[in-house]
């Protein structure tokens, strides 16, 4: 078996950007949660294993605890692991280098990434993302729409309402302020703020929005490229939007305004099963990733963290 180069853990300050994102944009697995200016406004530090001249990394997201360093996994981050895709051995060696370093790691790894044989104890959970590639013309794809997702189409088209590409950022953040679907803590809030605003500088990212025959904003997604694919990261309704079937509208014309591209909509998963119902109704299918956690704490704190 030929020697594979050492596994080096480098400290954020220590990392070569260029080498890093030219890994991952040559990566078959490639994910904008791993893109070096991504991490560095969702993840509060992240260090690095790289093995080779930037051959193979792993972003390692760090956060310390009751003086215990310990790799997390941020909000807005749904897969990293090692990119481009590795073999099992390789897997095993970062694996293996995690857990001298660390003793706790809790992280979700991209598709490509097997972690059934590392040969140290992990407690692995599949979750499921859904995907459509868009490189059929529309009425190809609208063919793969469920039954239910056509008829409450056809509904959605009654409302009147009005498909726009390219909606300012401030007006999508008030739609959301007005209208959390959670409690979002200040760090949250900033944290998405941050990956929306960068991404529309970037010209890789856009917002979409519905409007009311009012011109009302009722509806808004923020989609972002990286690659050859696109994340629909964030979305937002309000009363009139969920009640009219706004969303619906909204992914229907991001699809049509794309179709026949070279390009994949991630749909950001669910466990959810009413979320994943909606996102398999405009044919998407399911692609599973890994939340994997390994925990060498030392008693007691292994059975808190357990």
């Amino acid at each position: 078996m030929k020697e594979q180069p050492n596994i080096r853990y480098i400290k954020n300050t220590d990392i070569d950007y260029n080498k890093w994102d030219n890994c991952l944009n040559n990566s078959s697995n490639q994910h904008i949660y791993a893109a070096s200016w991504f991490l560095d406004r969702a993840a509060d530090n992240w260090d690095a294993l790289v093995m080779g001249d930037y051959d193979f990394i792993m972003p390692l997201p760090v956060r310390k605890k009751w003086g215990i360093s310990y790799v997390y996994q941020p909000d807005y981050c749904q897969q990293l692991g090692i990119f481009p895709a590795p073999s099992e051995e390789i897997t095993r060696q970062f694996f293996q280098k995690i857990s001298q370093l660390f003793k706790y790691c809790d992280t979700q790894v991209n598709t490509k990434t097997p972690v059934e044989n590392t040969g140290i104890h992990l407690k692995i959970s599949p979750h499921t993302n859904y995907i459509l590639p868009l490189n059929m013309n529309y009425a190809g794809l609208y063919s793969g729409y469920s039954p239910d997702a056509k008829k409450n189409l056809k509904k959605a088209h009654k409302k009147n309402l009005s498909f726009v590409a390219g909606i300012q950022l401030d007006d999508y953040l008030r739609l959301k302020a007005e209208n959390p679907w959670r409690e979002f803590t200040e760090e949250d809030w900033n944290t998405s703020k941050r990956l929306i605003a960068f991404g529309l500088y970037k010209g890789i990212g856009r917002i979409y929005g519905i409007y009311t025959p009012a011109n009302e904003l009722c509806a808004a997604g923020y989609f972002c490229k990286y690659g050859n694919r696109v994340t629909f990261h964030d979305s937002v309704a309000n009363k009139t939007g969920k009640k009219s079937g706004a969303m619906r509208l909204l992914i229907d014309g991001f699809i049509r305004e794309n179709a026949g591209k070279n390009t994949t909509l991630d749909f950001e998963g669910s466990t959810v099963p009413g979320i994943a119902h909606f996102f398999s109704g405009f044919g998407s299918y399911p692609e599973t990733y890994f939340l994997v956690k390994y925990n060498g704490l030392p008693l007691p704190l292994r059975w808190i963290k357990s």
